[in-house]
């Protein structure tokens, strides 16, 4: 049997064991629209029994010991890489992955569960001084149980990197995924804990539509809420969540600038520029998405740029060697087209793509954009790199932050000017002759402004943070005398 064999989980969601469920929906390949198989839909009476059964099992779970928790962490690791194959095959095929896409973040899940195997044995507070006779500490302790909302386009590894530092650190997750990628986003992830030995109820995966949704956030027994995708619906939840007094980590959206500096290596600026731009259809919250160029180079980068998109083999991933797949649904295809179409319409010119080639969109540079543009100012999430000139790097800066998103920006070229222009940008992460795109298990990852709250995820400092609530304890050696 191998780790995702259908006859475990079809027609079936995961809570305290796999569940039968009265209604369902088909797993759809977006490169041809084949069923690839049929996941069982969970309901809001599933999440309410779900957190019950959670806060339950979550304090049991608490109180093994933090070798038990991160065996379960390391085995998980193990299980990731030894199925890494057959994982990568399903986020080729269901989420529209190319193949060195899907390895990556295969290998990222392995590093995730690696990274978070450490977290039970961190510090977990700090001694504080105190003016009384007693000895005083802050103390980190698990929330409780947390629900994590997923997004299609890096399903695993987006659902993975609040999922496993939540149970390492001894909470209860509720995990649900975009139902576009419920199994390379969910059922793979309950398989592999199931494996590694987490113990019945602390690990729930619940598809479903936004009821569902909706009952993950309004749950009582969920004190956090990790939610990774668009800005809208993460305004909503940050609402919904500051009304039930539930802490929220929303990591949103991004339109994020790579800027080119005068003297910058023109092939290679066009090549990361290329990358950022078309990793994965663009459909990832660091996507390059607005191209900063400064005008001794611009004509020469849009060349290079549009003859590198030009050159780009589009197609199935899973039957062909391509370095674009389909685009995750027929309504986003649409979406990004006519982004493209009403910024031509408005003045801009394409250099290359600006078509559909069946469910996929042709990698496209636009020139002659302005900053009023749909293209420049929007979320594209599509192959689509607008370019603009600069003059000075005060102008740049302007140019970058001039944008309700503050993500990620990449700086290429000349490494003291690349400096000076990151100490005024506004955005969660810089990165210095590097395109917009990069995640590391072990590094802050989070936004600034319309790209989330500035919680952070990755690394010691930031899962501790996000997914514990501190505790002040003080200890006396006696009863302490009161005046009452």
């Amino acid at each position: 049997m191998t780790l995702l064999d259908s006859t475990i989980w079809s027609k079936r969601f995961f809570s305290d064991g796999w569940q039968d469920s009265p209604t369902e929906y088909a797993v759809v390949e977006p490169a041809t629209g084949d069923q690839l198989g049929v996941v069982g839909q969970a309901t809001a009476a599933d999440v309410t029994r779900a957190a019950t059964r959670a806060a339950e099992a979550q304090r049991e779970w608490a109180a093994r010991t933090p070798a038990e928790r991160a065996a379960v962490l390391r085995r998980a690791g193990d299980l990731f890489a030894q199925h890494s194959a057959e994982v990568e095959e399903w986020l080729v095929r269901e989420a529209g992955s190319v193949r060195a896409k899907a390895a990556f973040e295969a290998g990222l899940a392995v590093g995730e569960c690696y990274e978070c195997a450490g977290l039970p044995s961190h510090p977990q507070g700090e001694v504080l001084t105190s003016d009384e006779a007693r000895w005083s500490f802050a103390r980190r302790r698990p929330a409780g149980v947390v629900s994590v909302i997923a997004p299609f386009n890096f399903p695993l590894i987006l659902g993975l990197r609040s999922a496993a530092p939540a149970l390492a650190l001894g909470n209860a997750v509720l995990l649900k995924p975009d139902p576009r990628t419920a199994i390379s986003g969910g059922v793979v992830i309950a398989r592999i804990f199931e494996e590694a030995g987490l113990p019945d109820g602390v690990l729930h995966l619940l598809p479903g539509d936004a009821s569902v949704g909706q009952a993950v956030v309004e749950a009582p027994e969920v004190r956090v809420i990790s939610f990774t995708g668009s800005t809208p619906v993460g305004r909503m939840i940050g609402e919904q969540a500051g009304r039930l007094l539930k802490r929220a980590h929303l990591e949103l959206g991004g339109n994020n600038a790579l800027v080119v500096l005068p003297g910058a290596d023109v092939a290679k600026a066009a090549s990361a520029g290329a990358f950022g731009s078309y990793l994965h259809q663009g459909q990832i919250c660091m996507t390059t998405g607005r191209h900063i160029v400064h005008e001794s180079l611009v004509e020469e980068y849009v060349a290079t740029l549009a003859g590198k998109a030009k050159a780009l083999p589009v197609g199935d991933p899973a039957r062909e060697e391509v370095a674009l797949g389909p685009i995750i649904d027929h309504r986003q295809l649409e979406r990004i087209h006519g982004i493209v179409t009403a910024s031509v319409e408005a003045g801009a010119t394409v250099a290359a793509g600006g078509e559909t080639k069946g469910p996929a969109y042709l990698p496209t540079v636009l020139t002659g954009v302005t900053t009023a543009m749909p293209a420049w100012r929007e979320e594209v999430f599509g192959p689509v790199a607008p370019v603009l000139s600069f003059s000075t790097l005060e102008e740049a800066a302007a140019i970058v932050n001039d944008c309700e998103y503050g993500l990620s920006v990449g700086i290429l070229g000349d490494v003291g000017t690349a400096m000076k222009l990151a100490d005024q940008v506004d955005s969660g992460k810089v990165h210095i002759n590097e395109q917009t795109v990069s995640d590391e298990p072990n590094a802050p990852f989070g936004g600034m402004k319309a790209s989330g709250t500035g919680s952070r995820f990755g690394g010691g400092a930031a899962n501790l943070e996000a997914f514990t609530e501190t505790q002040w304890l003080t200890v006396r050696p006696d009863i302490a005398d009161y005046p009452f």
